[in-house]
């Protein structure tokens, strides 16, 4: 698989995995009842199993991580993998695996945690989120930030651009996206809430806040 670092190949083969599970009928609706991020508050019973037992669904801890393993079709897969592929290795080979692992995560939880604010305050709706997005825009963020003269192309505008301009334009494209309503479909603030978690946790690396870590990463 290319020359990806092992954290990087371990995240690709374990989204691969956790779709291929979804594509058996039993356990596709047992994997978003349990594994899809749900808003905060009561319960809702979903559906019912083979045998008659009614699956409820809600909110729990730990769907602030499995979340970023499921997804909805095989374009969202392969686009999130793409991107992974694309900016995974690189962030990895220059933090190292443990603070990259410990990135990715971070990205994926703020990009939960927004979803839900968002969710509780504002849109209201009860409906679960699945994806890699926000892990994968925080690691967007990241290559913008690290590597912001290396040049990038949009698939369709096949135009070079600095990749600090890439990042930039896609973020301000997701806000306007969150605010205006369109797309609905789409988690534009988990997207927002992982660029943001990205950002301020590579300027704690490198020593740019108030708060200093105890070694500052170098480029």
């Amino acid at each position: 698989m290319y020359d990806l670092p092992p954290v990087t190949r371990a995240l690709l083969i374990a989204n691969v995995v956790v779709f291929l599970f979804e594509l058996v009928p039993s356990l596709q609706p047992l994997l978003i009842a349990y594994g899809a991020l749900w808003p905060v508050g009561p319960a809702q019973v979903a559906g019912y199993t083979a045998g008659g037992m009614p699956i409820t669904v809600g909110f729990h801890f730990w769907q602030v991580i499995t979340y970023a393993f499921l997804h909805g079709g095989w374009m969202h897969i392969g686009f999130n993998m793409f991107a992974l592929w694309m900016f995974g290795g690189p962030i990895e080979h220059l933090l190292g695996a443990r603070h990259y692992t410990f990135y990715y995560f971070f990205c994926a939880v703020t990009a939960a945690v927004t979803h839900l604010l968002v969710a509780q305050f504002f849109t209201h709706g009860f409906y679960p989120t699945i994806g890699a997005s926000g892990a994968i825009f925080g690691l967007l963020v990241a290559f913008g930030m690290m590597y912001p003269k290396m040049k990038m192309f949009l698939i369709f505008l096949p135009i070079p651009m600095p990749a600090w301009v890439f990042v930039i334009g896609y973020i301000l494209l997701e806000l306007f996206f969150g605010v205006s309503g369109y797309e609905s479909g789409v988690a534009h603030f988990a997207h927002l809430g992982g660029a943001v978690g990205g950002v301020l946790l590579l300027l704690y690396w490198l020593g740019k806040l108030p708060l200093k870590p105890k070694r500052i990463l170098t480029r």
